[in-house]
């Protein structure tokens, strides 16, 4: 009887320990800036502009390390390196239409903060992402 005991006391550890497991990594996988994001607003901090609406945005960060989208107007793509709370772009390449109004400022505030090191912040399913001279943010919600 004390070694079925025994037995089923180990049993609940050792599943204790695999689902504390599985939780860590699930949450490990929601802090990962991998995946495809859309625009939610972007600018200064204090006071964000909302994402132009009626526009199908998306921004993707793959874990090869790329990262590619659209934030109204032009295709971009480029390399990106995550250390920490930091996020470092390589060259970002383009399209080059001209865009104008609301989806032309969203695009270019977008890509001006998409450039050499710079922190960002996930907080559920949106990440903030500030400039490196902290002037602008963009701001992302996982799809």
């Amino acid at each position: 009887m004390k070694k079925l005991h025994l037995y089923l006391i180990s049993l609940f550890v050792i599943s204790g320990v695999i689902l504390a497991a599985c939780a860590v990594g699930a949450a490990r996988a929601s802090d990962s800036l991998a995946g495809s994001w859309k625009l939610v607003s972007y600018g200064p901090p204090e006071n964000p502009v909302p994402a132009a609406p009626d526009v199908d945005t998306s921004i993707t960060f793959r874990e090869d390390g790329k990262m590619e989208g659209n934030v109204g107007c032009n295709g971009f793509g480029g390399d990106y390196t995550v250390e920490g709370a930091t996020i470092t772009f390589g060259q970002i390449i383009s399209t080059l239409m001209f865009c104008e109004g609301p989806v032309g400022d969203q695009e270019t505030t977008t890509l001006n903060v998409f450039t050499e090191t710079v922190p960002f912040v996930i907080k559920g399913n949106t990440v903030t992402i500030t400039s490196a001279d902290g002037s602008a943010v963009v701001v992302l919600e996982r799809k």
